[in-house]
């Protein structure tokens, strides 16, 4: 095959050598790939020069969006000095330092969480939920409490797709034939109240029933042998679902009810994506662990943090003297070049006031969603924070029926959207397309954007129509 590379055109190289993540093989064999060659603010240019709004920014996570060479000039000087050194065994370097500093102090004053204590670096946002997991377990048998290990996750979660970072994913079509989730992880109900509400229950009885839910989950299994409790304060792939009002406060009083941790998971909502730097200011969380990464570098440069809370941090710092060193970590755990492109980044999000034009462009996003497809009879929700939204679709708009499990209607919307030139997220747990472009759009993007969604929503009227008989 590579002697005869030549021969072959670079969709059919694609298709004979690389096997692409969370991808229909068939298809993939069937229609080839898009392939994507360059990009500027927020839009995408394929191989053969067609243009592309991506109003997904990436996979959540291009915050700053595309082009941005300044961090590319970061990359290469950090290259240049030190293109690598491990952090194994007390080893450091000045831009990791950096970084893990500034951190802290963004997540302290943006996020009113003072009780932030070390941070601890990986490359992807399963990994470091896997940490997480791990340092869960850790803490509480250096406390002298083996049986406290379970997590509790919420259905519709996404966490990652690593071993245990998949198994804290509450979506099906993730643990299939891949024997997850692993034992010692539970799954609570998805507080999404558009969807599962029932019929004549306002937004608090909903809540009272989810707290009342989680609170017998607790019970049943044993207070003592529960250790955390994880959560996105906003659900990304799940369907951008906005927790309901009193939500988390009542969690957060659960949980200390029960010495269980929280783990505020912000690899998607984190740097600005909701219209503030971080989404756990928006519902008053106070996390034990934080998950960051995708906007911590805008994807530039495959990064990730694990902020770890004085509650934790001290016992492991008491213990260290008789348990040696904390057996965790990975080749590229703190590595300069990662931690040179975060500090770039963080300044252009800081130095261009890209937090602030999220929040005022998400509210506008809405309001141009609302006012164009609002009143389409098979748009049931549209809803978010920030540059984080859903649009969710409805088999009947006044009996609130769903399409049928199988029916996938947001992968037909996505398509058509697709062949007008626009890029959203067709989501698997709901039936919901999500818009979180670059914290960069602008109004006329926005305007254009949703008129390109317009027109794909109308070419799959008739597909829509079959799947809601």
């Amino acid at each position: 095959m590579v002697a005869d590379a030549q021969n072959y055109s670079l969709e059919e190289m694609d298709r004979q050598s690389f096997f692409h993540p969370t991808t229909s093989i068939a298809e993939h064999l069937r229609d080839g790939p898009t392939i994507i060659a360059g990009g500027t603010g927020v839009r995408l240019r394929d191989r053969r020069g067609r243009e592309l709004i991506d109003c997904g920014a990436g996979l959540w996570c291009v915050n700053v969006g595309y082009g941005r060479a300044e961090l590319g000039d970061a990359a290469a000087r950090a290259m240049a000095e030190l293109g690598y050194y491990h952090t194994f065994s007390a080893y450091s370097n000045e831009p990791i330092i950096r970084l893990a500093d500034r951190l802290l102090t963004l997540f302290r004053e943006k996020a009113g969480v003072p009780g932030l204590a070390r941070v601890f670096f990986g490359t992807s946002g399963s990994d470091a939920n896997d940490t997480n997991f791990k340092l869960v377990r850790y803490y509480n048998n250096l406390r002298g409490r083996p049986q406290k290990k379970k997590i509790i996750a919420r259905l519709g979660a996404y966490h990652g797709l690593t071993y245990a970072a998949g198994s804290l994913t509450g979506i099906a079509a993730f643990h299939r034939a891949f024997d997850l989730p692993v034992a010692g992880v539970l799954h609570t109900a998805c507080p999404h109240f558009y969807r599962f509400a029932r019929p004549g229950e306002n937004e608090a009885a909903f809540t009272d029933r989810l707290i009342a839910d989680l609170e017998a989950l607790i019970a049943r299994e044993g207070p003592d042998t529960i250790a955390a409790f994880i959560a996105e304060p906003v659900m990304g792939t799940g369907g951008a679902l906005v927790p309901p009002k009193d939500y988390f406060a009542r969690v957060g009083r659960l949980l200390a009810e029960h010495d269980i941790l929280l783990i505020a998971d912000e690899v998607i909502t984190g740097f600005g994506r909701t219209g503030v730097w971080f989404a756990s200011a928006l519902y008053g969380l106070q996390p034990d662990l934080v998950t960051l990464a995708k906007g911590l570098t805008s994807a530039y440069f495959p990064l990730s943090a694990s902020l770890v809370g004085e509650r934790i941090w001290s016992v492991l710092r008491e213990a260290s003297p008789h348990s040696g060193p904390v057996m965790h970590g990975f080749t590229y755990s703190g590595h300069p070049v990662g931690g040179a492109v975060a500090m770039a980044n963080l300044d252009i999000i800081e130095n261009e006031q890209m937090v602030e034009n999220a929040a005022q462009m998400g509210p506008y996003l809405r309001q141009c969603l609302r006012q164009r497809i609002g009143d389409h009879p098979f748009v049931g929700d549209i809803r978010g924070e920030g540059l984080m939204i859903g649009v969710e679709f409805v088999a009947d708009k006044q009996t609130r029926r769903f399409f049928a499990p199988d029916s996938q209607p947001q992968r037909l919307v996505a398509r058509n959207a697709f062949d007008e030139g626009l890029l959203v997220r067709a989501l698997g747990f709901t039936d919901t397309v999500s818009f979180s472009p670059p914290l960069c759009i602008g109004p006329a993007e926005i305007d254009e954007a949703v008129e390109r969604f317009a027109r794909a929503l109308a070419r799959t009227m008739p597909e829509l129509s079959r799947l809601a008989r």
